[in-house]
């Protein structure tokens, strides 16, 4: 088997560099690629995002037939992945924009227990609810979360007169190395694309202002060093007007990385955003299926907890190990 970094030269794996301008930290002044390469590393603190989006059941690898993506992706792959990421890596955190659910047998004759399983036995540490994941009903969705081992964040569904009450999380907070990272979800508009027996009384809330509110909270009260939004908006329409995550980042202060969903949007390289303080953010997604791995790495000083850089960019499991 070849090694992870072996594979992604055979892969000819194109990542890209991108600085910030983060306050006094950014005053560096020069790629912060090569200052972290000078820098010694007990100095810099590195936080890896790993994320998936719309694998929609995909449990074992398309077939080898399939005449788009043969033999390729799969949640099974994308869990070896995972386990050589993890082995490189002290500091990693892994996130789901939610369609965990629909699109093969397996959800078919097993409800989702198979694919909550697979995420818990990978260690997921939460995901958001995307509008397939209501495909079984309010109800169904709360009889898989026994055989899920990490939270549903949804920051802007109200599941007070449901089953799913108490049962989902506003936010959540991870301790990394010393830096406190909080996670948001953001859910999109159920009305008319999910038939109401299925979202009952679930409320949709204004998608911008609770991204907004919770941010701000985990920014100016909770003190946190990163802040993650796990999305299943959509990356972008044609209809400017309709909630994206590209209208999400321009509309918020606070966030520093949108992870998305739905659109089932394959990007090579993060979309880099200005949000309503002209500072850019990375808007990364990863197609759908499990074909691919998103992965955002930021560094961060030891010295005053700033970030000074990130690296983003998607890992294939087209030529990976077969298993």
């Amino acid at each position: 088997m070849l090694s992870l970094m072996e594979e992604l030269k055979f892969q000819n794996r194109r990542n890209f560099l991108r600085k910030f301008t983060l306050g006094s930290a950014a005053l560096l002044s020069l790629s912060s690629f090569k200052f972290i390469s000078r820098t010694k590393k007990r100095d810099v603190t590195k936080i890896t995002v790993l994320h998936t989006n719309d694998m929609h059941s995909h449990i074992d690898p398309f077939d080898k037939m399939d005449k788009n993506y043969p033999n390729m992706g799969g949640m099974i792959k994308i869990a070896k992945l995972i386990e050589q990421i993890r082995k490189k890596e002290d500091n990693v955190i892994l996130l789901d924009a939610g369609d965990i659910f629909q699109g093969t047998p397996y959800f078919n004759f097993f409800k989702g227990e198979v694919e909550f399983k697979l995420m818990s036995a990978m260690h997921y540490d939460a995901s958001t609810m995307g509008n397939h994941d209501f495909d079984n009903g309010i109800e169904g969705f709360k009889n898989m979360l026994p055989h899920a081992s990490f939270p549903f964040i949804c920051s802007n569904y109200d599941f007070e007169n449901t089953s799913l009450k108490n049962h989902t999380r506003k936010f959540k907070i991870f301790n990394k190395a010393g830096l406190k990272i909080g996670v948001l979800g953001i859910g999109i508009q159920l009305d008319g694309l999910v038939p109401k027996k299925l979202y009952g009384n679930t409320i949709y809330k204004d998608p911008y202002k609770c991204a907004n509110y919770y941010a701000d909270l985990l920014r100016n009260k909770h003190k946190c060093d990163l802040i993650i939004c796990v999305s299943h908006l959509g990356y972008s329409y044609s209809d400017k007007d309709k909630p994206s995550d590209v209208n999400l980042c321009k509309k918020s202060k606070n966030i520093d990385l949108i992870i998305g969903g739905h659109t089932h949007t394959f990007l090579d390289e993060a979309f880099l955003c200005k949000n309503a303080n002209g500072k850019k953010i990375p808007i990364n997604q990863a197609g759908w299926g499990a074909l691919n791995l998103g992965r955002v790495d930021f560094y961060f000083s030891k010295k005053n907890s700033q970030q000074i850089d990130l690296d983003a960019h998607r890992i294939r499991t087209k030529n990976y190990a077969k298993i």
